[in-house]
């Protein structure tokens, strides 16, 4: 059986990780990169740390309008499944680049499969709501990683192709954290000690170009009263300077970092203030306080486990959280046993398939 995996942005490389591992071992796959990351620290990085086979192709399409960029990929995926032929296309996510893999599928009728499926913000202002919408209702198999997510499929009409596997990052977080912890001495090089910072991450479109939101969220965490360690996503960092915006002394500006460094970061810090979603889940994991810059979450299963807490953006609010947010109940299993790669090969496997 041959798939065609189609992944463009670095949460896309985490959960695509453990899957190709177990994938080629029984099937061929032609990885497909459609390069909406593209520098070292956000791409190439993480392909050398979670040791993934580099891609067969990269469409190169950089960054741009969601409408442009998503528009780049669609021609050149679609020449790499004429030509291959797969009898699956296979998306991570709620990227463009799972929106177009999935438009492709559909539009040359070969079949999809959703990793990640089902999650819903029930806020459609998110571009991701949208393509991760989109995706589901045009999807054959949907791999879901909550039995939440399962719900929300099925309050959609949405049950036929349904399958709870678990969470592919929770995988990659698994295999990969003792040997972050072994081979990665950022905490030393950082000058941090185990809990004596908050890590924060910003990278979402509606915080980083809402340039009054960018300086809010700077002005809250730098009145937290703590040091705040900030790898600093290109997209934030190209907005600082059109914000006029500067962090207190307490919060530390460093490059992007590899997966393996951010998992360390994340199993130090005292809390993670963050808006992105895979970090989300990566605290859940860790056993960290999460502080979400956000009105609304896909992971709503984290807030209802007392975990993590969606802030407004309001610096007396997010300076609030940072200092008093120490949940002590205990973390459900949310995320599944760290075997869901190995049941999105089965049921891949399972499935006859005839495309053209």
């Amino acid at each position: 059986m041959k798939i065609l995996t189609v992944v463009g942005a670095r949460p896309q490389f985490i959960k695509a990780a453990p899957v190709s591992r177990i994938l080629r071992q029984h099937h061929t796959e032609f990885l497909l990169h459609t390069g909406q990351h593209y520098d070292d620290a956000m791409s190439d990085l993480f392909f050398r740390q979670l040791a993934i086979p580099a891609p067969d192709l990269n469409l190169e399409v950089g960054s741009g309008r969601h409408g442009a960029q998503t528009g780049a990929m669609l021609p050149g995926i679609e020449l790499v499944a004429i030509e291959q032929r797969p009898d699956w296309i296979l998306i991570y996510g709620d990227t463009n680049s799972t929106l177009a893999g999935a438009l492709v599928g559909a539009k040359l009728h070969i079949r999809v499969a959703h990793v990640e499926a089902g999650l819903r913000s029930y806020d459609r202002r998110m571009p991701e709501e949208v393509n991760r919408v989109v995706a589901d209702h045009l999807s054959d198999i949907l791999l879901s990683p909550t039995d939440a997510a399962v719900a929300n499929l099925a309050r959609e009409g949405i049950t036929e192709g349904v399958r709870m596997v678990g969470d592919v990052m929770y995988d990659a977080f698994a295999q990969n954290l003792e040997v972050a912890r072994r081979s990665h001495g950022i905490l030393a090089e950082l000058g941090l000690e185990r809990g004596g910072y908050a890590l924060l991450t910003v990278h979402r479109a509606e915080n980083v170009d809402d340039l009054e939101r960018l300086r809010t969220i700077l002005q809250g965490v730098s009145e937290a009263g703590i040091k705040v360690v900030f790898p600093v996503h290109p997209r934030t960092r190209a907005a600082f300077g059109s914000a006029g915006a500067k962090p207190g002394p307490n919060v530390m500006l460093i490059d992007p970092v590899g997966y393996l460094e951010m998992l360390v970061l994340e199993e130090n810090a005292e809390t993670i203030v963050t808006d992105s979603g895979g970090v989300q889940k990566e605290a859940y994991f860790a056993g960290r306080p999460c502080i979400t810059l956000r009105d609304t979450t896909e992971w709503n299963e984290t807030v209802a486990a007392g975990w993590n807490v969606l802030v407004r953006i309001d610096s007396n609010a997010i300076a609030s959280a940072i200092r008093e947010f120490r949940p002590k109940g205990e973390r459900p299993n949310l995320f599944g046993d760290g075997h869901a790669a190995g049941r999105v090969v089965d049921a891949l496997s399972a499935v006859k398939v005839a495309n053209p």
